[in-house]
C-alpha cells in the first residue's frame, strides 16, 4: 500500500467529483462542454489540493480523448515538443478529438516554454489544460493566456472537506477494514487549511499511527500525531492567510518592526517573493496613497527588483520596502474613494454624460450639442474653470475627501479653493 490515500480515492467521473459546483454542478460553467465534449484551452487556477489535475483527468475520460502529461518542475522546450508531436500523430487539426495536454504548475514555465507550447494550441494540435496555484496575469505569457479560458477553483469548505473524508472511508480498502468513527474533525479541517490532498495525508498518517483497527478521531489524537510534523509556516495552507495578514496589518499600523519580522517568518518559509511584493504594492495604494505617492513607485521597483533578482538578495529590497511603508505618512482616502464611487454607479446606474463632455467627432455629433460649451481649463487664470464634471444627478458629489496629513491637507486645501461647494465646510 504504497500510493497514498489520496491518489487511491481521487475522483474518476464528474458524479464522483466533491465541490467546485460553479464548475462542475448541475448549472456549472464547464459541465456542459465536457459532456459535449467541446473542450477548450483552459487554465485551472486556484490553491493546491482543490481538484486540478483530478478535473483534467475527468475531462480527458469524459470526453474521450488522449491524455498527455508534463510537470513544469521537470519538463523542457523538447519534452514539450516531443508530446507534441505524439499529439499530432493522435489527434490533430481534422477531428474533434484532438489530445488533451495537461501542464502542471505551468506557473513554472519559463517564457519560451510557453512559446513553444502556442502553435500546437492555436493550431488545434492539442487542448491545453494548465494547472496553476499562482494568479495566470502574472505568471502566464499574454500570447497563451488570450488563447486559453481561465477557471478559478476554491479551496475546500467544511462540507466539502468532511464529504472527501466520508468517501474515503467508505471507499478505500484499507480503510474498510478499520472500524472508524469521526468524532471530531475540527483540528483536521484547521490542518488541511482547505487542501484536500493534505486532509487525507493527514488522515492517512493519524490512521496507520494507530495500532488497533477500532479507531476514533478526535481533535487531541489528530494534534498530538500531527504537531511535530507541522512546518513553522505553511505557505498553501492557513498560516499562509494569516501571517500575510499580519505582515499588511503591521505596515498599516505603521510598525516596521512588526512588518519586518513577519516578512523574515514568509521569507524563512519559502513564500513566493513576487507574491509579498504584489501585497505591499497593493499596500502602497490602499493605505498609503496620497500622503506619500513616492510610496507606490518604491513598491513598483520593489517588485520588479525582487522580480530580476530574487533570492536571497531580494529579501534586502523586501525589507527596504516594508520598512519604508511602515514608516510613511498613512491615508486610505483614495481606496474609500472608489469604493464610494462604485457604490454610487451600482445604486444610480448608466447616468448620461453631460453634453459639453462628449466627444464630437462627426458633424452630426456636434449638431445634436456634443461637445457644445466645453470650457477649456488652459483658457482660463490658473488653468481652472467651475465646471460640473459629474452627470447631472450627481452634482456637486465628491467622491474623494482628503486624509488628515500634510500632504494631502495640501490636497484639500487646492480642492477648496477651486471647488468651494464641495469641499469649503
Amino acid at each position: 500500500m504504497n500510493e497514498p490515500l489520496a491518489e487511491r480515492v481521487r475522483p474518476k467521473t464528474l458524479e464522483e467529483y466533491i465541490s467546485q459546483n460553479h464548475l462542475v454542478g448541475e448549472k456549472g460553467s464547464l459541465t456542459h462542454q465536457i459532456k459535449k465534449g467541446i473542450i477548450p484551452s483552459l487554465i485551472l487556477w486556484g490553491p493546491p489540493g482543490t481538484g486540478k489535475t483530478t478535473l483534467a483527468n475527468i475531462i480527458a475520460h469524459e470526453s474521450q480523448r488522449p491524455f498527455y502529461i508534463l510537470s513544469a518542475i521537470n519538463s523542457g522546450v523538447k519534452d514539450i515538443r516531443e508530446v507534441i508531436d505524439k499529439a499530432k500523430q493522435s489527434g490533430g487539426l481534422f477531428t474533434t478529438k484532438n489530445p488533451i495536454l495537461f501542464i502542471d504548475e505551468i506557473h513554472r514555465f519559463s517564457k519560451s516554454q510557453q512559446d513553444s507550447l502556442l502553435a500546437a494550441v492555436e493550431k488545434g494540435w492539442v487542448t491545453l489544460i494548465g494547472a496553476t496555484t499562482e494568479n495566470p496575469s502574472f505568471e502566464v505569457i499574454p500570447a497563451l493566456l488570450s488563447r486559453c479560458q481561465v477557471y478559478i477553483l476554491n479551496a475546500f469548505g467544511k462540507e466539502d472537506l468532511e464529504a472527501l473524508l466520508a468517501r474515503a472511508i467508505k471507499q478505500d480498502d484499507y480503510l474498510k477494514s478499520k472500524k472508524i468513527t469521526l468524532k471530531e474533525t475540527e483540528a483536521l479541517l484547521r490542518l488541511s487549511g482547505g487542501d484536500g490532498r493534505k486532509l487525507l495525508n493527514i488522515f492517512e498518517l493519524v490512521v496507520n499511527s494507530e495500532q488497533s483497527d477500532t479507531i476514533t478521531i478526535t481533535d487531541d489524537l489528530v494534534l498530538g500525531k500531527v504537531q511535530s510534523n507541522t512546518v513553522l509556516y505553511d505557505k498553501t495552507g492557513e498560516q499562509h492567510y494569516d501571517i500575510i495578514s499580519a505582515f499588511i496589518k503591521s505596515i498599516r499600523g505603521s510598525d516596521p518592526n512588526g512588518a519586518v519580522y513577519w516578512l523574515a517568518r514568509m521569507i524563512e518559509g519559502g513564500e513566493d517573493l513576487k507574491f509579498i511584493a504584489r501585497r505591499m504594492l497593493i499596500s502602497a495604494s490602499e493605505d498609503i496613497g496620497l500622503a506619500n505617492p513616492t510610496a507606490l513607485v518604491i513598491a513598483n521597483n520593489t517588485f520588479q527588483a525582487v522580480t530580476t533578482i530574487g533570492y536571497p538578495e531580494a529579501r534586502i529590497i523586501l525589507s527596504q520596502c516594508a520598512i519604508y511603508l511602515a514608516t510613511s505618512a498613512k491615508s486610505n482616502a483614495s481606496y474609500m474613494a472608489i469604493n464610494t464611487a462604485q457604490q454610487t454607479v451600482k445604486q444610480t446606474g448608466n447616468l448620461s454624460v453631460p453634453l459639453p463632455l462628449r466627444n464630437a467627432p462627426t458633424k452630426l455629433m456636434k449638431d445634436l450639442g456634443y461637445g457644445k460649451e466645453y470650457k477649456y481649463a488652459h483658457d482660463y487664470d490658473d488653468n481652472f474653470v467651475d465646471e460640473e464634471f459629474l452627470p447631472e444627478e450627481l452634482t456637486g458629489t465628491s467622491f474623494y475627501k482628503p486624509g488628515k496629513n500634510p500632504r494631502e491637507n495640501a490636497i484639500g486645501e487646492f480642492l477648496k479653493k477651486r471647488w468651494k461647494s464641495k469641499y469649503d465646510h
